[in-house]
């Protein structure tokens, strides 16, 4: 695995303004008078970053493993001091845990906030006793492996919590069905495409979760989560049943830390984050175009298998049966990799935050941004990267910024 550094070059800055600002509207007379323009400077000058705003800068994860030449996977916005890990990882067809993997983490310069993006989990499970036999002798890979079904709400108990976060305490914890549903559009397309490789019959079920967490440190967090379960019945070549077959995913695992009794602050920081997640479409297109054609090729490939194991299971049926175990290993690993590939939907993070806090749209000249809602009002530069919100409707950024290319933003229904 390799990180990948900040691009330092060109960074796409974003402020947001935490606390009421009141700035005096001056006539043209006054703006030129002296004593005016020092009375400005001296009110820009009791703003302090940090605490009444801040500044957002923009992150950039860059793949250097996928294609001949570096390319940008996605970016975000991140407050001013903050450091951050980016990674982009493949593991290739054939290794067992197929699939184009990202993670991300990141936290403040005095490490009191972090925030992390864990790469999806995928757990599988069969009706068939000879395939679970076989399963549980083949090497278990960190985020591959093999265990009973679970929804949301019972990986979060059972697993994140006290693998992942380390024994935290859970507060309180909540279904969040915008992201469920957000997940059942993906899955449909998953289902189609299961349906064209042979399976009789699918059903997918999915969930998600948001989880108030504590730590024995008495810092506090907030997790997010969403489970799909995906069930399908396949024939079994060699004794004219079926077997169920179940694939569940973890995915959009992120995990948001903050200082005891600063929720509210955290909440603000949070919903820019999510919002602000953006994947590079070209690099996302030819992501996807790589898998499906791996996919195609090993359904073909997989089509001959078959046949060649009838064959074998007449000459000298304990052997083939053998092999028809494997057979569904690599199937139910193609279907792994495909929902592997849906968990890089960047509106699934907004829905995430969107059942916390309302988050408004503002329309500036690049067309619509999501925006934190906990401001009233929203300021731009007109170049899609740069923003300021604040609560006070007499601020002027052309004052206190002392620039004047921001112009205000309005809201969108």
């Amino acid at each position: 695995m390799q990180l990948f550094p900040l691009r330092t070059k060109g960074l796409c800055l974003s402020i947001f303004l935490g606390c009421a600002m009141a700035v005096s509207c001056q006539t043209a007379a006054k703006k030129n008078d002296p004593k005016t323009t020092n009375n400005k400077s001296m009110a820009a000058g009791n703003f302090k970053e940090g605490e009444d705003y801040l500044l957002f800068e923009r992150a950039r994860v860059v793949d250097k493993n996928g294609f001949e030449v570096p390319v940008e996977a996605y970016s975000v916005l991140l407050p001013k001091g903050w450091t951050f890990n980016g990674e982009v990882s493949w593991r290739a067809p054939g290794s067992g845990c197929d699939g184009t993997y990202s993670q991300f983490s990141a936290r403040s310069a005095d490490g009191k906030y972090s925030i992390e993006l864990l790469p999806p989990v995928l757990w599988s499970w069969t009706s068939n006793e000879q395939m679970r036999q076989f399963n549980s002798t083949l090497p278990q890979m960190g985020n591959c492996y093999f265990a009973d079904p679970m929804d949301a709400t019972q990986y979060v108990k059972n697993v994140f919590a006290p693998r992942d976060l380390r024994n935290a305490s859970i507060v309180n914890m909540t279904p969040n069905n915008v992201v469920a549903q957000e997940v059942a559009q993906s899955n449909d397309k998953i289902k189609m495409e299961l349906m064209k490789y042979g399976a009789s019959q699918v059903n997918i079920q999915q969930s998600a979760v948001n989880a108030d967490v504590r730590w024995a440190d008495k810092s506090e967090g907030m997790i997010m989560c969403a489970v799909s379960i995906s069930e399908v019945l396949l024939p079994n070549a060699y004794n004219g049943s079926y077997d169920k077959n179940i694939t569940c995913q973890a995915a959009k695992r992120i995990v948001f830390r903050y200082p005891a009794g600063e929720k509210e602050q955290a909440m603000k920081q949070l919903t820019v984050i999510l919002g602000s997640f953006t994947t590079n479409p070209a690099w996302q297109s030819g992501v996807n175009a790589f898998w499906k054609n791996i996919r195609e090729k090993k359904h073909v490939a997989n089509i001959g298998k078959i046949q060649m194991m009838d064959a074998q299971t007449r000459e000298i049926g304990r052997r083939a049966i053998q092999n028809g175990n494997n057979r569904l290993a690599t199937m139910d690993t193609e279907f792994r990799n495909w929902e592997a590939k849906q968990a890089t939907d960047d509106r699934i993070h907004s829905n995430f935050i969107k059942t916390i806090r309302e988050v408004e749209t503002y329309r500036d000249p690049t067309g619509k941004v999501e925006l934190n809602s906990g401001y009233d009002h929203a300021w731009s530069r007109g170049d899609g990267t740069s923003f300021i919100m604040t609560n006070s409707p007499n601020f002027d950024p052309s004052s206190v910024l002392q620039d004047q290319s921001w112009k205000e933003m309005k809201k969108v229904d």
